[in-house]
C-alpha cells in the first residue's frame, strides 16, 4: 500500500467513524483490506481506492467501515462489571422507594456482535426478575448487528460459563445448527438494536438511563474524540447513573463531570 492510499484511507475512515488509524496500523488496515478486495474482485488497493471515489460508493464505504472496526468480543468480558452490577447497581433500583422508579434501562453503547448486552441482559434477568427492564444496544457495523440480532454463537463461546447459565439462557443447535448455541427469546426480546455512529451530529439517542456500557472504544479515538464521546454519553446518563469504560481506557486525560468509583467504572453525580 502506497503512503498516498494509506492516508486516503486513513482520513475517509476518520471522517465516516472517527477511528483514528495511526501509522502503527498500517500492516492491520493492509490485511483488513485484503477482505474488500477478494470481495469486490479488485486486484489493488489503489483499484480499490478508485472505487471508493465512486458517487455509488455509499454500500462500499459502510463495508469498509465495518472491515476496519474491530468487533472482538465475548460474553461476560471484565467480569467484574457484571459483578458490579449485581453488587451495586441492582440492590439500588430495588432500594427505590416509588414503583415507577424501580425500573432499569441498560445502553450498550458499541454492542459489536451481541455478546456484551446478552451478557447484561442475562444478569438482569438472574438478579432482577420482578422488576421492568430493557437493554438497548448500538453499534457502526452493519454485520456486527446482523450477528447480534440474528444471537447464533459457536458453541466454544460459551463453554466457560456456568453450565446452570447456558442450559438456562441458551438453547443448543441440531441439524445444520449441531455446534452452534442460540440466546434464548425470552432474552432476546429484551435487547433492542440500532445501528449509527455515536458521534454523528444526527445520532438518535435513547432516553437518559441509569447504565451505560461503554467499552474498548475509546482506545480506538484521539483525544478531543474521547473528550466529546464522554460528554455526548454524560448527558444521556441520570443523575447517579453509571458509565463502565474499558480496563484498558480512563477518563484521567481527559475533561469530563464524572466521579470514578472503582477502575473502569465512573458515576455522574446525584
Amino acid at each position: 500500500m502506497r503512503d498516498s492510499e494509506f492516508e486516503f484511507i486513513r482520513n475517509l475512515v476518520y471522517e465516516r467513524s472517527r477511528i483514528n488509524l495511526g501509522p502503527e496500523k498500517r500492516e492491520l488496515v493492509t490485511a483488513r483490506l485484503g477482505k474488500r478486495l477478494r470481495a469486490t474482485r479488485l486486484s489493488s488497493i489503489g483499484d480499490y481506492c478508485r472505487l471508493l471515489r465512486a458517487p455509488d460508493a455509499e454500500q462500499e464505504l459502510n463495508d469498509l467501515i465495518d472491515v476496519i472496526s474491530t468487533n472482538h468480543t465475548f460474553f461476560f468480558r471484565e467480569p467484574a462489571h457484571f459483578d458490579f452490577l449485581r453488587q451495586h447497581v441492582i440492590p439500588e433500583i430495588r432500594a427505590r422507594q416509588r414503583d415507577r422508579d424501580r425500573h432499569l434501562t441498560v445502553w450498550s453503547a458499541a454492542c459489536a456482535s451481541g455478546e456484551e448486552p446478552y451478557s447484561i441482559a442475562i444478569t438482569l434477568a438472574d438478579n432482577l426478575p420482578d422488576v421492568p427492564w430493557k437493554v438497548v444496544a448500538h453499534d457502526i457495523s452493519f454485520h456486527a448487528l446482523e450477528k447480534a440480532r440474528v444471537a447464533i454463537y459457536p458453541e466454544d463461546s460459551v463453554a466457560q460459563l456456568p453450565a446452570q447459565l447456558v442450559r438456562t439462557h441458551f438453547q443448543r443447535g441440531y441439524g445444520p445448527e449441531a455446534g452452534n448455541v442460540r440466546v434464548r427469546p425470552e432474552i432476546r426480546e429484551r435487547v433492542t438494536f440500532l445501528q449509527q455512529n455515536l458521534l454523528d451530529a444526527d445520532a438518535q439517542m435513547p432516553e437518559p438511563v441509569q447504565v451505560i456500557f461503554c467499552r474498548n472504544l475509546m482506545i480506538y479515538f484521539d483525544r478531543p474524540t474521547q473528550t466529546e464521546l464522554v460528554a455526548r454519553l454524560t448527558r444521556h446518563l441520570l443523575p447517579g447513573g453509571y458509565l463502565f469504560v474499558g480496563h484498558a481506557e480512563s477518563l484521567t486525560h481527559i475533561d469530563h463531570a464524572l466521579k470514578s468509583v472503582q477502575a473502569a467504572v465512573y458515576r455522574r453525580a446525584a
